[in-house]
């Protein structure tokens, strides 16, 4: 079964900035690094109803690849070093099959 993982969120940075763009080429090129990342993509949000404005979507084969990716270490370093200082607000979802 499985899982398709997508974070829905606000930078602090604003829209179109260099900081913007830089955040979202780095979380690309970081996070497609971590095995097991499988269909990474980076979804810009266009409806006036919600101001969160990007989106990170990856899928994972099974819970155990996505586990593996939850606590690789690459992946806890960008969201301590680079999540949790530069995303305002975020919503995550987990989708199964």
């Amino acid at each position: 079964m499985s899982i398709q993982h997508t974070v829905v969120f606000r930078l602090i940075h604003p829209a179109g900035s260099a900081e913007e763009r830089e955040f979202l080429a780095t979380g690309h090129a970081v996070l497609t690094s971590i095995p097991g990342v499988e269909d990474f993509t980076i979804r810009r949000q266009v409806s006036a109803k919600s101001d969160l404005s990007h989106q990170f979507s990856m899928v994972f084969a099974d819970r155990h690849a996505y586990a593996a990716y939850d606590r690789h270490p690459v992946h806890r370093a960008f969201v301590s070093e680079r999540w949790v200082p530069e995303v305002a607000e975020f919503q995550e979802y987990d989708f199964v099959e």
